[in-house]
Order: C-alpha cells, then sequence, then structure tokens
C-alpha cells in the first residue's frame, strides 16, 4: 500500500533552505521515494489552515517512508531543515 509523507514548512532562512532541497532529492530515490507536490499554489477551499510550503512525497509503504526518514543518507538535508524552517509532518497510508 503506497504512503505518503505530507509536510507544512515555514521557512526561515530562503537561502539555507535551497541547499537543504538539493540535498533530499537524492535520498528519495533509494527509498522509491518521490515528490507528488512540492511547493505549489496553496488555495483554501474550506476551514482556517493556511500552509506556508507545502509538500507531499509518496513511497511504495509506509515501512520505506520511515526508512527514508531515519536513514542516514536524509540525516545532513534533514539538520538543515530543523535550523531553516519550522515543519509539520504526518505519514498517512494510501488506499489498498
Amino acid at each position: 500500500m503506497s504512503a505518503y509523507i505530507i509536510v507544512d514548512i515555514e521557512v526561515k532562512n530562503p537561502n539555507e533552505y535551497e541547499e537543504y532541497k538539493k540535498l533530499a532529492l537524492p535520498t528519495l530515490k533509494p527509498f522509491g521515494g518521490k515528490y507528488i507536490v512540492r511547493g505549489g499554489k496553496v488555495e483554501i477551499l474550506e476551514g482556517n489552515w493556511n500552509p506556508n510550503r507545502f509538500v507531499i512525497l509518496e513511497f511504495p509503504d509506509s515501512e520505506k517512508a520511515k526508512a527514508w526518514w531515519n536513514s542516514d543518507a536524509y540525516t545532513a538535508a534533514k539538520s538543515i531543515r530543523y535550523r531553516t524552517a519550522n515543519s509539520k509532518m504526518i505519514l498517512v497510508e494510501g488506499l489498498n
């Protein structure tokens, strides 16, 4: 079952955050991950949720998604994200 990591990111340091984006992208492939949404325009249809930078990643399953998030490959990029942005991140499984 596919799994998705959904992230709402408030970028605090845009220049340094660019380095995060460069480092994060190649870490996805070994885990079968790919970007579905990456910082596109967000339009509110209901409620008061107003995401900043919105990202959706797709993985073959939740185990691969968690393995990516915990991987040594992603550690360097993750530390830059922690330093340059505030993030809210969830993992959700798709349809069977």
